[in-house]
């Protein structure tokens, strides 16, 4: 669903004004950098704004939102451009890179981080470890704080500990007006329970979040690693596991293909392969008995022991440099016997689907599923599990990858109530599925009281009418 931009188009527009706004550079059509500029993380994504803008601070935001409003344009905030497949038309719109905010704080008395809209996973953890404390960041080192956590956000830690971001104990912001604003529990609540949840570019430009760290020195991780051909049987025994499983172990179970190139580890390079990955939460003699059921079915490879809790910022080998991909998710609820079935048949050895498609099975319930006291607009996740599917998006690969994700997802339609997880959503889609229905008409009356000219523009918007 998108909110019509009744702005003018830029045609005729003196966007000079903007020049100077920001000290990162402001770069607009024609310009040498231009082309740089727009481009994010999702190297599949064509954003053609009206202007791209790097403020280094929120003096600087600020300075960028009024000069946008004054040229009749809008604001459309991007970290690191993960989700940015959703934006669509920026045409009349500036877009606000934060790459150059990248301050963090770690109070390690107070076990709270503070970090600057530009920040990545892996500066937080690093920081945060120097002091024996972890933050519920996601698999991806290079994605955005701001992003991940005001979306919900899924750690290995999820089950044990809750989404992410139930707990952001702070947001700053700058509203459309042009104000830095900093909500919290006791300022501004309404908005504070927005934001997290609700996407901070639907109310503004987020400028820094502060979020609880955790005690976590060390958790017992790793993988295990099948050949694709086993994917029947240990999907079988994965999916009655995770649905008791105690709430201490977050895993995923990945169907995967690795090139035949130098730089994929000897045992992957060139397989198919099935990966159940994940982190425990308990003593060793506790995590084995958990892990026990998997590791009868004689992986190839386990990984899993004892690590440092930074350690898990990689265990999902995610890329960490812009990617040419995309893909289609879903909530799903169960996953019996047929569930099982079907998904072999259109993600296993034999279905023929395109080169590196992935598809991946995350691991919720637990706390994942549970409301907690004082949690923002995404209280938890509506489902048992997170189905997600992924390939390369280049040239005419795309319309196939795309194809083979749709058809993995209708699939296992069945299996699902409609609900989405926005934060993996990579192709617009109705935000309102994202949310139950008094939640979703809150979000309507936020937005619409601290944003009613509908200035700021988010990939999954809420709209503002």
């Amino acid at each position: 669903m998108n909110t019509e931009d009744k702005r003018p188009k830029r045609a005729g527009r003196d966007l000079s004004s903007l020049r100077g706004t920001a000290s990162g550079g402001v770069h607009l059509p024609g310009d040498e950098e231009y082309d740089r500029a727009r481009t994010t993380w999702a190297l599949a994504v064509d954003l053609r704004p009206a202007a791209v803008a790097f403020p280094a601070d929120a003096a600087e935001v600020a300075a960028v939102v009024r000069a946008a409003a004054a040229a009749g344009l809008r604001v459309a905030p991007l970290g690191t451009g993960h989700n940015a497949h959703p934006l669509g038309d920026l045409s009349g719109s500036v877009l606000t890179r934060m790459s150059g905010m990248t301050g963090i704080e770690i109070d390690a008395g107070a076990r709270r981080a503070r970090a600057e809209a530009g920040v990545l996973w892996s500066a937080v953890v690093d920081a945060a470890a120097a002091y024996g404390l972890a933050a519920l960041h996601g698999s991806s080192p290079d994605a955005g704080v701001v992003g991940y956590s005001l979306g919900g956000g899924v750690s290995w830690y999820g089950r044990s500990l809750g989404l992410a971001s139930n707990s952001v104990t702070a947001v700053e912001l700058v509203t459309a007006d042009g104000s830095p604003t900093r909500v919290d529990a006791e300022h501004e609540p309404e908005l504070f329970w927005a934001v997290r949840g609700g996407g901070g570019a639907n109310f503004g430009v987020v400028t820094a979040i502060e979020f609880t760290l955790y005690p976590i020195e060390t958790a017992y991780a790793g993988m295990l690693v099948w050949d694709l051909r086993d994917a029947h049987r240990v999907l079988s025994r994965w999916a009655r596991w995770a649905a008791d499983a105690p709430d201490a172990v977050t895993t995923s179970y990945r169907h995967l293909e690795y090139p035949p190139i130098p730089e994929i580890p000897e045992p992957f390079r060139g397989r198919r392969l099935v990966v159940v990955d994940g982190a425990v939460l308990a003593d060793d003699a506790e995590a084995e008995r958990i892990l026990a059921p998997l590791r009868e079915l004689g992986p190839e490879t386990d990984t899993f022991g004892r690590v440092p809790a930074a350690s898990l910022m990689r265990l999902h080998l995610d890329p960490e440099r812009p990617t040419p991909g995309g893909g289609r998710s879903s909530l799903l609820d169960e996953l019996p016997p047929a569930a099982v079935d079907r998904l072999i048949e259109v993600a296993g050895a034999d279905s023929g689907n395109s080169l590196f498609m992935k598809a991946e099975l995350r691991q919720l319930g637990g706390a994942l599923g549970r409301s907690q006291p004082g949690a923002g607009a995404t209280a938890r996740l509506d489902g048992r599990f997170q189905l997600i599917t992924g390939g390369m998006m280049v040239g005419e690969l795309a319309e196939r990858t795309v194809a083979d994700c749709e058809r993995v997802v209708t699939a296992m339609a069945p299996y699902s109530r409609g609900r989405q997880y926005l934060n993996f959503q990579e192709e617009p889609v109705d935000p309102s599925t994202g949310y139950d229905a008094p939640t979703w008409e809150e979000l309507l009356r936020i937005r619409k009281a601290v944003d009613p000219g509908g200035l700021f523009q988010a990939n999954h918007e809420i709209p503002h009418l």
